[in-house]
């Protein structure tokens, strides 16, 4: 089991880093989670005999890196819930696609129906019975040869949206062969939760909390990467 990497913590609420490759709670594959992670953590901060209280409040695919939030009181769970709900907790992602946007900066809206066999989300129509709708808005940061890196902030939050949207727009994420990159990646998408934005559910302050970009995205993009990168999220920009 990989060590765990918290970016905050307090009493009611713990934000960690998810590694590629680990899912957020169990599955089929039986594979380590990051919530047993988070759980063993928590448990060791409580006296003996009891385990603390700790759920997930939000998912990232497998494939997928960021920040992410555990809710350590059943209080704050509530009003994390709510804050989600409400569409109140504003997150930030970055990508690598492959190919360039029409758009420098646009809104992008589709309909999307998920296939649980397959585990995979398809653009449709809107009159499809069980569509749901998808919006995000993007901005492309910059672009070396055939491949983009964007900021993503999705509106909607439904599974898979930033993948299927973007591959609707011939634009897959890097090492996404799910949905049509040209190669694959060692089981990780150029997909990173790098922040989110809210009140805090117990008293309101304002919080930012800010995952860097992994180390090994360097593998993908040139030189100037790490440059860029640093100038979206600086060191230490993590509350």
């Amino acid at each position: 089991m990989q060590s765990l990497e918290i970016i905050y913590e307090d009493r009611h609420l713990v934000a960690v880093m998810k590694p590629a490759r680990i899912p957020v709670a169990s599955e089929s594959s039986g594979d380590d989670t990051l919530l047993a992670m988070v759980r063993a953590w928590n448990g060791g901060r409580q006296d003996e005999g009891k385990k603390g209280y700790c759920v997930p409040i939000h998912f990232l695919d497998r494939p997928v890196s960021g920040v992410i939030l555990f809710a350590l009181s059943s209080k704050g769970a509530t009003r994390l819930n709510e804050l989600f709900r409400g569409r109140e907790i504003q997150k930030t992602y970055v990508a690598v696609i492959e190919g360039r946007p029409k758009d420098e900066a646009a809104v992008l809206e589709h309909w999307l129906v998920k296939d649980r066999d397959d585990n995979k989300a398809s653009v449709v129509k809107s009159g499809h019975p069980d569509a749901k709708k998808c919006v995000l808005s993007y901005r492309v940061l910059a672009s070396v040869g055939q491949l983009s890196l964007v900021e993503v902030k999705p509106i909607t939050g439904r599974s898979h949206q930033i993948r299927a949207q973007f591959a609707a727009i011939d634009c897959p994420l890097w090492g996404d062969l799910k949905y049509g990159a040209s190669t694959g990646w060692d089981g990780k998408v150029a997909l990173h939760a790098a922040r989110l934005e809210f009140k805090h559910p117990v008293g309101g302050v304002p919080m930012k909390l800010c995952a860097r970009i992994p180390e090994y995205w360097r593998t993908i993009w040139s030189a100037s990467f790490p440059e860029t990168a640093d100038i979206i999220f600086p060191r230490g920009d993590s509350k």
